[in-house]
């Protein structure tokens, strides 16, 4: 992915029948949506306009422009709501970054050693995953692995490096079936 377009929000399920739509949203501040004027998909050739938004329980309710019945509610669903990242502030602090700044770092464990790739940046309700591709093995894939975005997991984060440190515990190193297996 990209990171000239940074997702700030996720369309969800519609909610009722007016054409409103959950909406999760990344941003630190929800209220900056609106800032932003439109904000596009990750290619950036349709364009949302949020005109109302109230909090919900663990997400937001929203009223997009041109988006007033259930069934074109429906079509959004999951679509992501990106925005120019020239648009955005610049980070305030030298440890603050976008999540769209850790896509491509290497993942090194504390000992030096090659863990992976960060692939995505996830958050399915109970905070950051990180999703980190693992290195190839004697020619096999490598698959992924998630590892929450903890300080505990994630202790180094070093964007101008090219990298954050993973403590990723014996149970998200991957192990592989010998060859044999699947025989027998």
């Amino acid at each position: 992915m990209s990171t000239d377009r940074v997702l700030l929000a996720r369309i969800g399920a519609p909610h009722g029948v007016r054409g409103e739509v959950r909406l999760f949203v990344f941003a630190q501040d929800p209220e900056a949506l609106f800032d932003y004027g439109a904000l596009t998909d990750e290619a950036g050739k349709r364009r949302f306009e949020i005109v109302a938004m109230r909090a919900a329980k663990e997400h937001f309710v929203a009223r997009l422009k041109g988006v007033d019945s259930r069934e074109a509610a429906e079509a959004l669903t999951n679509q992501g709501l990106f925005v120019a990242r020239e648009n955005l502030p610049p980070p305030e602090e030298d440890d603050d970054f976008y999540h769209a700044d850790l896509i491509g770092l290497a993942a090194v464990t504390a000992e030096g050693e090659s863990f992976g790739k960060v692939v995505a940046v996830h958050d399915f309700g109970a905070g950051d995953i990180l999703e980190i591709a693992r290195p190839q093995d004697d020619g096999k894939p490598g698959g992924t692995v998630m590892l929450p975005f903890t300080k505990a997991t994630v202790p180094v984060v070093d964007i101008a490096g090219g990298r954050v440190v993973v403590e990723p515990g014996e149970w998200a190193v991957a192990t592989r079936k010998p060859d044999d297996a699947d025989e027998g």
